[in-house]
């Protein structure tokens, strides 16, 4: 069937986001969102899963347990438990009411990059580098082995065609693929891009769905009968990141560009929209009811875009960006070093009673051994370093950056390549963090050794 493909860019009165969901410590690099639209989960580079309540934009847990960057997360039916997926190569299951770990399923010979629940919840499948997507049974709660479905490069995505029976994957060798779980047969393999598949998203009727992909197109399919229905063009960069309304009305995407676009589908003028995002999108979700679209990226941000009824158009409200950063407080609006903690800001607090965010409180930092802080979850390699956190390490950290001073640990990668941005930053701890008790007393002066 030829369709004729209409794209009609409106530029003008562009979105604002509703809302920023600020905890991560680095990109986020995954999310989902409850069926009933009530809460949010986001996957970390910062290895951490946090869950959210959408309407108050609350932290409600924070889920630590895997060693690496966490990619991917879904609910299971109920909203009560939930996966997630991470580079160290397991699934976790969570209990999302006390924030506590079920059990982890281990199997994946690389990193696990996304993964997908049956709408029944018995099933769940897993997408690998390894180049094989796992499909897990999680009804006893006895781990089985699962029925491992074999690709010819990594797969970057896996979704689930409704109560089909069916799943579809997305792999680097640029074709999507449907598998019957039944039998694990491949029933079709779609020649769908010209770069690799970095993303599906699934209508709710199981038939319709979109991908993304390097090659800078989203394509939107008909999986039943295997027809590719349009393409989708306008990005000038790789897209990463794609989604669906569950009623097929409306898709997003975004990527490298930093362009986020809302694309209307039900009807032969695919128009698109975009918003005013700015920043690589690394994954995006809607609502059920379509109301809202998240997205999330290399700002370590998860922005929540309001949508009104009437289609792809965005409810102006106004801009929270500045004041979920909201810094720095007044008590050091005129301190310079400030300006240089901003961005520490968003995961460290400073105080004693601050408590500890997507890193831990910074209260008397200076002077302080690493890993030493109760009631936070290091990493091993920041943990094991044997580092003191004194003036020279922390211009060092700056210097050189977190990948060479503590390889391996979470810590987001940035660098403050200027000696006077450094100086002020340290100038700035010393009086708003203050000394550990066993380096310095809260004067500042040198404590005396037992």
């Amino acid at each position: 069937m030829l369709v004729r493909l209409v794209i009609v860019l409106l530029f003008c009165g562009c979105g604002i986001a509703r809302a920023d969901l600020s905890g991560h410590g680095g990109p986020v690099n995954g999310l989902a969102i409850s069926a009933d639209g009530r809460r949010v989960l986001t996957a970390g580079f910062d290895y951490s899963v946090i869950l959210w309540d959408l309407e108050t934009e609350r932290e409600l847990h924070r889920l630590d347990g895997h060693d690496a960057a966490v990619n991917a997360v879904a609910f299971l039916p109920g909203g009560r438990r939930a996966l997630s997926a991470s580079d160290d190569q397991l699934v976790i299951l969570w209990d999302l009411e006390t924030g506590s770990e079920i059990r982890r399923f281990s199997g994946h010979q690389g990193k696990v990059v996304d993964l997908a629940v049956s709408s029944d919840g018995g099933t769940a499948a897993s997408a690998s580098w390894d180049r094989t997507v796992r499909v897990w049974s999680l009804e006893d709660g006895v781990e089985k082995e699962p029925l491992l479905l074999q690709h010819r490069a990594p797969v970057n995505a896996v979704a689930f065609l409704a109560d089909s029976g069916r799943l579809v994957t997305g792999a680097a060798d640029s074709a999507l693929r449907v598998w019957d779980l039944a039998s694990g047969a491949l029933v079709q393999q779609l020649p769908a891009h010209d770069f690799g598949v970095s993303s599906i998203a699934v209508a709710g009727d199981g038939r319709h769905a979109v991908s993304a992909s390097a090659d800078e197109t989203l394509r939107y399919w008909d999986l039943e009968s295997g027809t590719e229905i349009a393409v989708l063009r306008g990005h000038e960069g790789a897209l990463l990141a794609t989604a669906i309304s569950q009623d097929g009305r409306l898709a997003a995407s975004g990527g490298t560009d930093g362009r986020l676009r809302i694309w209307q589908l039900d009807s032969g003028i695919y128009s698109s929209r975009d918003l005013d995002y700015k920043g690589v999108v690394w994954t995006l979700a809607f609502s059920p009811d379509a109301k809202l679209l998240i997205s999330a990226g290399a700002d370590a941000l998860a922005r929540v875009w309001h949508l009104d009824d009437t289609g792809p158009r965005i409810t102006d409200t106004a801009d929270t960006a500045a004041a979920a950063r909201d810094w720095p407080p007044p008590a050091y609006a005129d301190v310079p070093g400030a300006w240089q903690f901003r961005k520490c800001a968003i995961c460290h607090t400073l105080t004693e009673d601050g408590g500890h965010k997507a890193g831990p409180s910074l209260h008397g930092l200076l002077g302080r051994p690493v890993g030493i802080v109760e009631g936070y979850s290091y990493s091993p390699a920041l943990r094991d370093s044997g580092l003191v956190w004194n003036e020279e390490n922390v211009d060092a950290l700056f210097r050189l950056g977190p990948d060479v001073l503590t390889p391996g640990s979470k810590m987001p990668l940035q660098r403050l390549p200027r000696d006077e941005d450094r100086a002020e930053l340290i100038e700035f701890l010393k009086l708003a963090a203050g000394y550990h008790n066993g380096g310095r007393n809260d004067d500042g002066e040198k404590a005396k050794a037992d």
